[in-house]
C-alpha cells in the first residue's frame, strides 16, 4: 500500500492539502482545493501508522462505503474515495454552519432553544434512518447545525448500513461508541436498533438543558455499564427552569429498555415541537434520583441482558407511524367523520407504537381570523379544540398517542401539506365530500394534498346511494 506523508501542498489524486484542521486518534482532516473546482471541500485521512487501533482502519472502510449511499440536506455531499489498495481518502463537500460541541458548551440554554435544537437533529435523525442507517456515534461533535438550521451528521465511521456488512460488528465484540452517549444495548454488542440512536439524543437534550453528561464519561466497559441499572439526576434538579415536558421527553429518551423509549426520532421531534401535547408522567415530575435500594434491586436483576433480534432497519423505521387524520368539523361530527374515524383506526391498527395527530383546519382572511367567535361569543378556535377531542376520543387511544391541532390558515390544503413536512407524518386520513355547498373547497383541498403531500394518503368518501 503506498503511502504519502500528509503536510501542506502535497497533491493526492489531484487534491491539494490546503490545511489541516483537526488531527484526531483514528484520523486526520484537511481543507484540500482541486483545480476548476471552486467546491470547499474536506479530505479525511486514517490513521495507519504502525501499532495504530485497527478500527481506524476498519472505520474508514465503514464510512467508506456508507457515504456515497447518502443524500440530503442531512449529510456532507461525497465527493470521491480511494480504497486502502493505494493512498485512502475520503473527500466531501464542506459543512459550513456551527459546530454542536461549541453550542454545548453554553449550556444550559434555555429550554425552548433545547427544545429547537433537538427538534432539528432529531428530524434529521429520522431522514438518515429512512436511508437505512444508524449512525451509532451520535453527539455534538459530529453534528453540525448549517446555516439553514438543519442538523447534518458527520463521520459514519462506526454507523451500520442495513445493505451493508457490518464490519465493525463481525470484527470485535468490544461496544463501539462514545462512553458518555452509547446505548445500553449497544454495550451490549446489538447494533441493530434504531433507538439507540434515541438513546444517544437524549443525552444530547440532558447536556443541552443541564450543562453536564447523564452518566458521566466513562471509557471501559463496566463504567459504561452503570446506566443499566443507575438512574439519571433528573434535569429539573441541576437546572429548576427545565419544564416538567422536557424532562419527560428527556428521560424518555434515556429509557434502559429500548422499547420504551421514543419508537422513531420522529416522534422526538413531534413531541418537542408540541410541548403542549406531551403527557407528563413520574418522569416528568421526578425532583431526584432514585435511591440505593432501587438501584440495587434494578442492579441484581439486570445481570446479562439479551437485547431481542430485530428485524432490518428500513422496516423497524417503517413502523411506529406517525398518522394525521384531517378532520373537518365545519358541520359538527357528520357521517364523514365518523367514517374518517373508523380509517384513522385502522390506520393505526398497523403498529402498536404508531401515534395519531389530529387536525383541523380554522380558515382565517389574509391577515386574521374571519370571526374569531360564533353567534354565542363562543371563542371558535376553543370551540373547535373541543369538538376535535371528542372526536378523537372513541378511537381510544393512551393519552401519549394522540394529539390535537388546530390550524388557522387562509389556504387549508397548503397548512396540511406543511404540518405533514415539518412533523415527519408517515400518513394521512383525510375526507373528501361527494356532493355539498362545500364540495369544490374541500374537494380541492383533497385533491392538492393528494398531489404534494410527502407521505401517503388516504381519502375517505361515503357511499353513494
Amino acid at each position: 500500500m503506498p503511502s504519502i506523508r500528509p503536510a501542506e501542498g502535497v497533491i493526492i489524486d489531484g487534491f491539494r492539502l490546503e490545511r489541516r484542521i483537526h488531527n484526531g486518534p483514528m484520523s486526520s482532516l484537511w481543507l484540500v482545493s482541486r483545480d476548476g473546482d471552486p467546491t470547499p471541500m474536506v479530505m479525511k485521512l486514517p490513521s495507519l501508522a504502525e501499532g495504530e487501533d485497527v478500527s481506524a482502519i476498519v472505520g474508514f472502510e465503514v464510512e467508506r462505503m456508507i457515504l456515497p449511499r447518502l443524500t440530503g440536506a442531512h449529510v456532507p455531499r461525497f465527493v470521491a474515495a480511494a480504497d486502502l489498495s493505494r493512498t485512502p481518502y475520503l473527500v466531501m463537500e464542506k459543512v459550513e454552519g456551527q459546530n454542536l460541541a461549541e453550542i454545548a458548551d453554553a449550556a444550559p440554554l434555555p429550554p425552548e432553544r433545547v427544545a429547537e435544537l433537538g427538534a432539528r437533529i432529531a428530524r434529521g435523525l429520522q431522514e438518515l434512518h429512512r436511508q437505512r442507517v444508524l449512525h451509532l456515534d451520535l453527539k455534538p461533535a459530529n453534528i453540525m447545525i448549517g446555516p439553514g438550521g438543519d442538523a447534518v451528521f458527520l463521520d459514519f465511521g462506526l454507523s451500520r448500513h442495513d445493505e451493508l456488512p457490518d464490519l465493525l460488528g463481525e470484527e470485535s465484540d468490544v461496544p463501539m461508541g462514545t462512553g458518555a452517549y452509547i446505548a445500553p444495548e449497544q454495550i451490549e454488542g446489538d447494533r441493530t436498533e434504531p433507538r439507540s440512536d434515541v438513546f444517544a439524543l437524549g443525552v444530547i437534550l440532558y447536556e443541552l438543558v443541564t450543562g453536564r453528561l447523564p452518566f458521566g464519561n466513562p471509557q471501559r466497559k463496566a463504567g459504561m455499564k452503570r446506566r443499566l441499572w443507575k438512574d439519571p439526576t433528573p434535569p429539573r434538579k441541576l437546572n429548576p427552569a427545565c419544564p416538567d415536558w422536557l424532562q419527560e421527553i428527556v428521560l424518555r429518551c434515556l429509557e434502559v429498555d429500548p422499547y420504551q423509549r421514543y419508537a422513531t426520532p420522529a416522534q422526538v421531534a413531534f413531541a418537542l415541537q408540541h410541548p403542549d401535547q406531551v403527557t407528563v408522567t413520574e418522569r416528568g415530575k421526578r425532583w431526584r434520583a432514585d435511591g440505593p435500594l432501587t438501584v440495587l434491586r434494578r442492579w441484581l436483576r439486570s445481570g446479562n441482558p439479551r437485547w431481542e433480534r430485530k428485524p432490518p432497519i428500513s422496516e423497524q423505521v417503517v413502523g411506529a407511524p406517525i398518522v394525521m387524520a384531517a378532520v373537518d368539523l365545519g358541520n359538527g361530527v357528520d357521517a364523514l367523520g365518523e367514517l374518517l374515524r373508523i380509517h384513522a383506526r385502522r390506520a393505526l391498527d398497523v403498529d402498536p407504537q404508531s401515534r395519531l395527530a389530529c387536525v383541523t383546519i380554522l380558515k382565517t382572511a389574509l391577515l386574521q381570523v374571519e370571526s374569531g367567535v360564533d353567534a354565542q361569543g363562543n371563542n371558535l378556535y376553543v370551540q373547535r379544540l373541543i369538538a376535535l377531542k371528542d372526536w378523537a376520543r372513541p378511537i381510544g387511544l393512551d393519552d401519549e398517542r394522540v394529539s390535537v391541532h388546530v390550524l388557522e390558515a387562509v389556504d387549508a390544503a397548503a397548512a396540511l401539506i406543511e404540518y405533514a413536512r415539518k412533523n415527519q407524518v408517515d400518513h394521512i386520513v383525510m375526507g373528501a365530500r361527494a356532493n355539498s355547498a362545500l364540495r369544490r373547497y374541500l374537494g380541492s383541498v383533497s385533491a392538492q394534498v393528494v398531489a404534494e403531500a410527502p407521505c401517503t394518503v388516504t381519502v375517505v368518501r361515503l357511499a353513494q346511494p
